[in-house]
């Protein structure tokens, strides 16, 4: 008995005629490019790209959001600063209105006028200062938000550029996708059920259900199967279906298997 017999659960012969075991072949070439293609759609390159843009986009706008805001502040900072200085200068003219007019004689009274002249004087000048700080961080602030816009302007130009590539990528794909299937449906029809069904069941497990004897080797697993085996191969009905001693696939038998 074969070592591998021994490994694996017996199961149940089951007999189709040769041709629609050849016809299963055909099914698989169809399952294996649907395979390919299903994950060559899963995995195009666009997709890397997209996910790479989409995170720079992130970040980005969140930069976006900082910069506007700070823009924002700024802004009401120096409404503010404007508001202040307007104050006080207007409480100067009327101070210096009051001094001209005379109508203040007391030395003292004149005296503490004056002074508080000199102190809106000195703190409109802080004022101003103050103000003159706040319009240039405002004007900086406003130079990096154009900035970001630009950068995010161009980042999504470029994203959906990527995104457009990505969809006529897809949209091929689905294509043949389709195609195969289709073709798939019309092939699997000369295959009996009961064959059918353990195909799938054994594709399922390792991806090929069913491959082909040439030259002594399956092309399932692509190893070289031994002499002992393949005469037990060579001993079995035409019609009896056969599987890999090492992978356990079924095995088709062609005029090139080499029994």
């Amino acid at each position: 008995m074969d070592p591998h017999d021994r490994c694996r659960p017996q199961e149940p012969t089951l007999n189709a005629d040769p041709a629609s075991q050849l016809v299963l072949l055909d099914v698989q070439a169809h399952d294996s490019v649907i395979a390919q293609l299903t994950h060559r759609r899963t995995s195009l390159p666009e997709l890397a790209r997209i996910a790479e843009l989409t995170a720079q986009e992130s970040e980005l706008d969140g930069r976006r959001v900082e910069a506007a805001t700070a823009v924002e502040d700024l802004e009401r900072a120096q409404k503010k600063a404007d508001q202040e200085v307007e104050q006080v200068k207007a409480r100067r003219a009327r101070d210096e209105e009051r001094l001209a007019s005379g109508a203040i004689r007391n030395p003292k009274d004149l005296e503490s006028l004056q002074h508080e002249l000199t102190a809106l004087q000195r703190r409109i000048s802080t004022l101003e200062d103050e103000e003159l700080e706040v319009m240039e961080d405002l004007e900086q602030a406003q130079a990096t938000l154009i900035d970001v816009n630009a950068d995010l302007e161009a980042l999504r130009t470029d994203l959906h550029q990527v995104e457009a590539a990505r969809d006529a990528a897809v949209q091929a794909i689905d294509v043949e996708l389709e195609a195969n299937r289709v073709e798939r449906d019309q092939v699997v029809a000369g295959v009996p059920d009961d064959l059918l069904a353990l195909y799938e069941k054994l594709r399922a497990q390792h991806g090929i259900g069913a491959a082909a004897l040439r030259a002594r080797r399956c092309e399932g697993c692509r190893l070289e199967i031994n002499a002992a085996d393949l005469r037990d191969i060579a001993n079995r009905p035409a019609d009896e279906v056969v599987r890999c001693p090492e992978c356990s696939r079924i095995l088709v038998r062609t005029a090139e298997s080499g029994l």
